[in-house]
């Protein structure tokens, strides 16, 4: 595609100008495709082997929300299948009203409906041709039922307009049986004329208060206890559409109707939405980029839109929630999910700290919250202790707002305590032995569950580290020395005869069958095989280097890795290769920057361009990822090496300097307020030289304490 120059300015503003021939100006949010992500890829060539099965996509949604919201209004294709949507389906269930994208929520699903539905039959057919999204709003054509359904959102809101064709009765069809979690119970009633309310429980209860521009003339179930659905009647057959808005609280009716009324009251469906393609395009211009091309700014901005949407809000407006105890409380903080670690401590709760500071403190002290009252234990997600990174890296930056010490003291107990202690399961020996053993298992699928032992022993030693670097700013000397001396770890599970990560038993032998291609869901490897872990020290590389003997064969393996071929495994998590590296799981990347500590920056260069440049708008529709977004980690790998800057330890507060897919990126740091600008000059893979505020920089990394001053960062490549 022809580059254009275009010019983007950053004001007070929610919009920039193109200046390019027939310029006018955009709204950022033009640049945002809602639908990037949603699509599966079938191609063997893409893929690396050849599928039977549905691959998991991006596994993302493409309905409203706003930054970081409880509420995600968005059309269900298929439930317990990600976030619920996929792009090659044809039918809608209907519309649910939260979602992650990660096999769970998808609470109170809602579908316009005409005529006679049953449990076992209301779904509807639609076309993309009759579908459209956007930051804040959602729109299709349900064609059986002849509506044209919008949907727009708040924070803890959702707005649904419905135009029915003239004379079908208007009705909402409410299946509260499903969502992508088991339903334990569930209630509806009619509370007046125009409202109904109740409740949806899965693993807590989410409370719903629904008010519409038309009476209703009955609500009733079909269907016997359980299996049966919930038909909301309105006795209007007036020609405007049906307008219903509906707060939702974790909490209660009573504050899902505050929340109705403090977040939308008496305002249209048009202005709901004008406010949030407004606050979408104040917060996507924190970042301005400029000098790419059309493609590199609908995916650039796209991606951005992808990181912001979790952690997930779960208190109301009168800063009330449901806490891990079941009470309901009031903290004087906002009240949010736990953010998926494993996938988001390597780059996405960065980039959320850099340019929502307000978010972030309030995460981190729900998690204090949440981990004092669960045992005493900092909470984890799917893997690892991963939670100390984001703290770390969050602390460390000078980011406050939260009570570090009561956060350390949580951090500390999980790296100590092996007592009742589920956040690092096999602690007590991995504090004997060095490393977490595996089991003795014959001949191991790629199905086995059993200790993951290396990445464990590696993911333990990172957490170490980072735990660590708390403990250092803190004062506290003992358990800094006794952390760090833990965080080399990761070198117990270093076979040398192999130059592999591999796994070791109890006694200190290593396993016997292994074969370093051959990837594991939970055997010695978390989602990954032997080439994809043996490269992860990301606080120690130059420590890692020295395992392989010396650097040139350290080059040889780490080229390797990019070459020796996938062996066309068709496994979940793992999909799209550069040789044995695998873009489309977390568990590698990183691994393409290494090249930076043997002196053979263009190298890591044309990995990171080539993934940037073929690895995100894939497949049949171009809406394609190259495997699963987790919550915003796959998005926010793409956002970080587009402008330039790369977390390869999260916790340290630096950056790797690489160059930027653009000619200039200026970004509002929410810390401090002032403006942070990168410049490339000129075009290439390899950096020549770099400079901040004037001055020569030596090696690839610039701290975070030098972002904060605002200046500019010149990068010179050719």
């Amino acid at each position: 595609m022809k580059k254009l120059q275009t010019c983007l300015t950053l004001a007070v503003a929610v919009y920039f100008a193109a200046c390019a021939p027939g310029s006018k100006t955009i709204s950022l949010t033009d640049y945002v495709n809602p639908f990037l992500g949603t699509a599966t890829l079938w191609d063997s060539v893409d893929l690396g082997y050849n599928p039977t099965y549905r691959t998991w996509g991006a596994e993302v949604y493409p309905g409203s929300a706003l930054p970081f919201a409880m509420v995600q209004a968005s059309p269900v294709t298929e439930f317990r299948s990600g976030a619920g949507y996929q792009y090659e389906d044809t039918v809608i269930y209907g519309f649910s009203h939260t979602n992650k994208g990660h096999w769970n929520l998808n609470h109170v699903p809602i579908l316009p409906v005409t005529g006679d539905v049953s449990p076992e039959d209301y779904k509807s057919g639609f076309s993309h041709e009759r579908e459209s999204a956007r930051p804040g709003y959602y729109q299709v054509y349900l064609e059986r039922y002849g509506v044209d359904a919008e949907l727009t959102t708040t924070l803890r809101c959702a707005f649904h307009r419905h135009t029915f064709r003239e004379g079908d009765r208007k009705k909402l069809m409410l299946d509260l049986r499903r969502s992508n979690e088991r339903v334990r119970d569930w209630s509806i009633e009619q509370i007046s004329d125009n409202t109904f309310a109740g409740y949806q429980e899965t693993g807590g209860r989410i409370y719903f208060y629904a008010v519409a521009n038309y009476d209703i003339a009955g609500l009733e179930n079909f269907g016997e206890g359980r299996n049966s659905i919930s038909v909301v009647e309105y006795d209007n057959d007036g020609p405007d559409p049906l307008e219903v808005k509906i707060g939702f609280s974790f909490v209660s009716t009573d504050n899902a109707r505050m929340n109705l009324e403090a977040e939308i009251g008496g305002k249209t469906f048009d202005q709901v939405f004008a406010e949030a393609d407004a606050t979408w395009n104040e917060f996507l211009s924190r970042i301005i980029v400029e000098g790419g091309t059309e493609e590199q700014y609908g995916t650039f901005y796209s991606t951005l839109y992808r990181s912001m949407l979790w952690p997930a809000l779960r208190s109301d407006v009168n800063g009330e929630y449901t806490d891990a105890q079941g009470k309901v409380v009031d903290n004087g903080f906002r009240y949010y999910t736990d953010p998926s670690f494993w996938d988001e401590y390597r780059n996405k709760l960065i980039l959320m700290g850099i340019l929502d500071v307000g978010v972030t403190a309030d995460v981190i002290s729900s998690m204090i919250d949440r981990g004092e009252k669960r045992g005493g234990f900092m909470p984890i997600f799917f893997h690892g202790d991963h939670a100390s990174s984001f703290v770390a890296g969050t602390f460390l930056r000078g980011i406050g707002g939260y009570d570090i010490e009561r956060a350390y003291n949580l951090m500390l107990r999980n790296a100590t305590v092996t007592e009742n202690n589920r956040a690092r399961p096999h602690l007590a020996e991995y504090i004997e032995l060095g490393y977490v053993p595996e089991q003795d298992v014959k001949n191991p699928r790629t199905e086995t569950v059993a200790n993951a032992a290396v990445t464990k022993t590696q993911e333990y030693a990172y957490d170490d580290y980072s735990v660590a670097l708390v403990a250092r700013e803190l004062g506290d000397t003992v358990n800094y020395d006794i952390l760090m001396e833990r965080s080399s770890n990761y070198k117990n599970v270093f076979d040398p005869s192999t130059n592999f990560a591999r796994g070791r038993l109890a006694d200190g032998s290593w396993i016997e069958d292994f074969d370093p291609g051959f990837p594991y869901f939970e055997y010695m490897y978390r989602e990954a095989n032997a080439w994809q872990s043996t490269f992860f020290a990301p606080h120690d590389p130059y420590g890692m280097i020295e395992l392989f003997g010396s650097e040139a064969d350290f080059i040889d393996k780490l080229d390797s890795l990019f070459t020796v071929p996938w062996e066309g495994y068709q496994v979940h998590n793992l999909s799209v290769f550069i040789g044995q590296y695998c873009h489309g799981n977390q568990p590698d990347h990183g691994f393409t920057h290494l090249y930076y500590y043997v002196g053979q920056q263009p190298k890591a260069q044309a990995l990171i361009d080539k993934c940037l440049n073929d690895f995100y708008n894939m497949g049949e529709h171009g809406l394609a990822y190259s495997g699963m977004d987790d919550s915003g980690e796959m998005s926010s790998w793409y956002v970080l090496n587009a402008i330039g800057l790369y977390t390869l330890s999260p916790s340290d507060p630096e950056y790797i300097v690489t160059v930027p897919l653009f000619e200039k990126v200026k970004f509002r740091l929410d810390q401090n307020g002032k403006l942070f600008t990168v410049l490339r000059k000129g075009t290439g893979q390899k950096i020549v030289s770099i400079e901040y505020d004037g001055k020569p920089i030596d090696g690839y990394f610039i701290s975070h304490d030098e972002l904060l001053k605002g200046k500019e960062l010149v990068i010179t490549v050719e």
